[in-house]
Formats: C-alpha cells, sequence, structure tokens
C-alpha cells in the first residue's frame, strides 16, 4: 500500500529512472537493539534510510533575527547537542543537574537514565529561509537557494492551513521512545531562543512505512499496510539514482543531501469506517488481510494493472491509489517515505482529528513528488476520505562529516 494521497508513492526516484528493482544487501543499516544508539556521523544525515522507529517529534522553525553570525552559531550549536543527545546523552557538556544551583541547567532532564532509544535529528532548510515572505535576503544565501528547492504548485483538493505549514528550518525527531524524541526537539527549541521560535510540530506514532527489509510492513488508521513497495535502506544503486542528490545536479552543498516534502493528511476516519470492505480494497487497490494487489495473491506481488476481474473490469480500478501513484504511470518516479499516525484529540465536533503524517525524501521534488501529487490530487478515489491540511519542503544537506562540522556548513561557507 502506498502512503495516503500525498505521493503516496511507492518509493523514491528521479523520473526517467531504472524501472527494475536493483538493489544490494549491505550489512544491516542499526543493530536491532531498539534501546541502540544510530551513529550521528556519516556522509548521509541519519533519519532518512535509518530503518524506521516507532516515533515521530517533527517541528518546523521559523528565523526571528537578521544576524548571520547568530544563525550560524545555533547551527553549531545545535550541532553538538545533537551529536550528544543521539549517543544517549544530555544536551549539554553540564548537563541536567551537575552545574551551579543558582544557574539553568543546559539539558531539561527528562530523558535522564534513558538509553538512547534509536534517536535520529535530520534538519532540513525551507525556501524562505533563502528569501523571506517579503522578498529579503536575510543572510547573504539566495544565490545559494537549489532550483530543486522550487516552490510547491497548489494541488487540486488542498485546503492548507499556513499556519501549519513552511518554516525558515526544520527538524525531524525519531526515535523508539516517545519522550526521547520530545526531549531533543524540547532542547533544541531551548538552545535556539531568540534566534528561532517554533512555527508549528506534530506528534506521530506507529510508522507508516518500512525503510529496511528487515521491518515488517507496517498498517496507516485505514487499517491497511502501508509501504510495501517502499525503497528500503538495502536499495544501494537505487537510493544513489532517485533518493541522494549527486554532485551536478545543482548547488554543491547539496550533493549527499535529499529533498524532503512534508504533508499532514487529516483522515476522515468516521466516514471510512461506514464505507464497505469491497469499497475499501477497490479504493486502495489492495486486500485489507494480506496487503496483496488487486491483481495478485501476496504482499509483495507487483501490481498487474492489465488485469481483468470476473467481472471483466480492470481487477485494479483506473483510479484507484495504487495505479496512480505507482512508478509505471509517473515517468518512474518514486519516493522514499517515512510516515507516520496522528491522532490530535477530536475536533470539537465528536469525530477524530487523525490522520497520516506523510514524510517523504527525493532527489528532486520537481521530477518526483509534484507530478505524483498531481495526478493523485486529481483522480485519486481516496480523495473522498482525505484532506490535505498542511505542507511543507525542505533541503536536507548531506551528513555531518566530524565533530568540527555543522549542519548547514557547506550552506554557509
Amino acid at each position: 500500500m502506498i502512503g495516503l494521497a500525498g505521493a503516496g508513492a511507492i518509493g523514491a526516484a528521479a523520473a526517467g529512472v531504472v524501472g527494475s528493482q536493483v538493489f544490494d544487501r549491505p550489512d544491516p543499516a542499526q543493530a536491532s537493539d531498539p534501546g541502540a544508539a544510530v551513529p550521528f556521523y556519516g556522509a548521509h544525515q541519519a533519519g532518512i534510510v535509518t530503518p524506521a522507529q516507532d516515533r515521530l517529534h517533527f517541528v518546523a522553525f521559523d528565523v526571528i533575527t537578521d544576524n548571520r553570525d547568530a544563525l550560524v552559531e545555533l547551527l553549531q550549536k545545535w550541532t553538538a547537542a545533537a551529536a550528544r543527545m543521539t549517543a544517549g546523552k544530555d544536551a549539554g557538556a553540564i548537563g541536567a543537574v551537575n552545574g551551579a544551583p543558582e544557574a539553568a541547567p543546559d539539558d531539561t532532564g527528562e530523558a535522564l537514565g534513558l538509553p538512547p532509544s534509536g534517536l535520529t535529528l535530520t534538519i532540513g532548510f525551507g525556501p524562505t529561509l533563502f528569501r523571506d515572505a517579503q522578498g529579503k535576503d536575510r543572510f547573504g544565501i539566495a544565490a545559494k537557494r537549489p532550483a530543486a528547492l522550487a516552490d510547491l504548485p497548489k494541488f487540486a483538493k488542498d485546503a492548507l492551513k499556513p499556519e501549519i505549514s513552511g518554516g525558515d528550518i526544520c527538524v525531524q525527531a525519531c526515535a523508539h521512545d516517545p519522550q526521547i524524541a520530545v526531549h531533543a526537539v524540547r532542547n533544541l527549541a531551548r538552545i535556539g531562543f531568540g534566534v528561532v521560535s517554533v512555527r508549528w510540530s506534530q506528534l506521530g506514532f506507529g510508522r507508516t512505512s518500512s525503510t529496511s527489509r528487515n521491518q515488517q510492513t507496517a498498517r496507516n488508521l485505514f487499517g491497511f499496510k502501508d509501504g510495501t513497495a517502499n525503497l528500503k535502506a538495502e536499495d544501494t544503486k537505487l537510493l544513489e539514482d532517485q533518493l541522494w542528490v549527486q554532485p551536478g545536479d545543482g548547488e554543491e552543498w547539496m550533493a549527499g543531501g535529499s529533498y524532503m516534502v512534508t504533508r499532514k493528511i487529516r483522515m476522515l476516519i468516521e466516514t471510512w469506517d461506514r464505507t464497505s470492505l469491497s469499497e475499501q480494497e477497490a479504493i486502495v487497490g489492495r486486500n485489507k488481510g494480506e496487503g496483496a494487489p488487486l491483481s495478485g495473491a501476496k504482499e509483495f506481488d507487483e501490481p498487474v494493472f492489465s488485469a481483468v476481474g470476473t467481472d471483466g473490469q480492470p481487477a485494479i480500478a483506473a483510479d484507484a491509489h495504487v495505479r496512480l501513484a505507482h512508478h509505471e504511470v509517473n515517468d518512474g518516479a518514486r519516493l522514499l517515505r517515512r510516515g507516520y499516525n496522528f491522532v490530535d484529540g477530536s475536533d470539537g465536533l465528536g469525530r477524530l482529528a487523525a490522520g497520516l503524517f506523510f514524510i517523504a525524501y527525493q532527489r528532486d521534488p520537481r521530477k518526483q513528488f509534484v507530478p505524483i501529487q498531481t495526478r493523485l490530487s486529481r483522480q485519486d478515489a481516496l480523495n473522498e476520505y482525505i484532506r490535505h491540511e498542511s505542507s511543507g519542503l525542505f533541503a536536507c544537506p548531506p551528513g555531518i562529516s566530524a565533530a568540527d562540522d555543522y549542519w548547514g556548513r557547506g550552506l554557509f561557507t
């Protein structure tokens, strides 16, 4: 099953790239112990192909200063704190309880005694960091905005709320323990006081994608398996072609990075729950139990869009989500997805405020997310049961090479 709505796509790829499943199988990307630490340093940021953890705390910040030096200093402080927290340490060297009683601690303390729980912190820079809403180049970096970071178009049926969309900088915190993820975001916000302010944030639970072949396929809040055909960490060659920005793609500071799209997708749970099983399966294009395409018998069977059902009609309907999101009908475009379920209480009218917080990474949104979502927004039968309420686009730079490196160094030097 593909990521509901959004480019619910099955994988991640630039248009026109190979259609075959070519992949390597290196050693497992991370230790199987859910309490273990995930390495912070590397060629790519952790939290992209890292096997998807169980919990999410996503935050978008607005930069509230025009001082370039202050922003760079913050990024340096954030990087140091992120390296410590992902290793299971306090955010600062003094910590939550070892400083002077008269001074505020440099860690908030709610993670004391807890293991790292697979924490990853992934940063991205939004279009408004390069030029703000008034067109001002606050930090002298407008010329370094990548062409691939072009503003997303308005899609059919979008119902976006500006107050929970966009942002100058985002941080994606994923962990197996929600307290660890919340602790990380809380401390970055604390460190950033006076330089950044929280624009919006989102908690998520129950991953809706698998990013490793060692993980079982998860289910979304509609009850369907989600992420069956997602790209995996082991798909080395496909990741190079379709996920990671390559030298020569544009701005060199992004080489080794990736572009993140977020969409908060409200699911109309009560309406869906009154829909018959056969109609639900026809809308999705897969059966609900096994997760197999309606043209096959097993979850990992490739969809056969020419297959005909017993009624003489296509086994997978023309407006089924699986068909419209598939790379065969999108010029080879794929996405690597790391979405999460969310329940934000009720909406005041007795309905659950629940759905999918969609996150997708790709080499170039203009060739991947935009064409896929354009098709879905116009034709997908699932649109009757979902609403896109927020949207974000961020350039996620490559990984941190060593302790003297920092997030965004290539952009600001």
